[in-house]
């Protein structure tokens, strides 16, 4: 059973800044790719960013490039979202989730486990 938990969430000013954290257990963590997905109330799920199973290949949605940063630590079973320069618009709940493959991931599709996610607000 491979269980997923997500932290760091809260409420911040824009132009601020937060670390997501999401700790797995139940899995040979460094095997899979990771990735970070959101949805804002009303819309659909999205998606954020995702790494590869070492961390050598990282790729992220055009709203985030430039701000958010994944990253991860095997020795931890740990993936991180570092977001910088906060936005009204990135407010939302996130989800971290495991993909069914080590390379890097934009589908949701290509993903089989997911956090209860954490919930970001960005005032203005």
């Amino acid at each position: 059973q491979v269980h997923m938990v997500e932290s760091g969430g809260g409420l911040v000013q824009a132009g601020g800044s937060l670390r997501l954290s999401c700790a797995a257990s139940g899995r040979t963590f460094s095997t899979y790719a990771m990735g970070w997905f959101r949805q804002a109330p009303g819309k659909e799920r999205e998606f954020v960013a995702t790494i590869s199973r070492s961390g050598a290949g990282t790729y992220y949605a055009d709203s985030v490039k430039g701000r958010f940063t994944i990253s991860r630590d095997n020795a931890k079973n740990t993936v991180y979202l570092h977001m910088n320069s906060l936005k009204p618009e990135d407010t939302a709940v996130y989800y971290c989730a495991t993909a069914r493959y080590g390379t890097i991931q934009a589908s949701a599709y290509a993903y089989e486990y997911w956090g209860q996610g954490t919930q970001v607000t960005v005032s203005s």
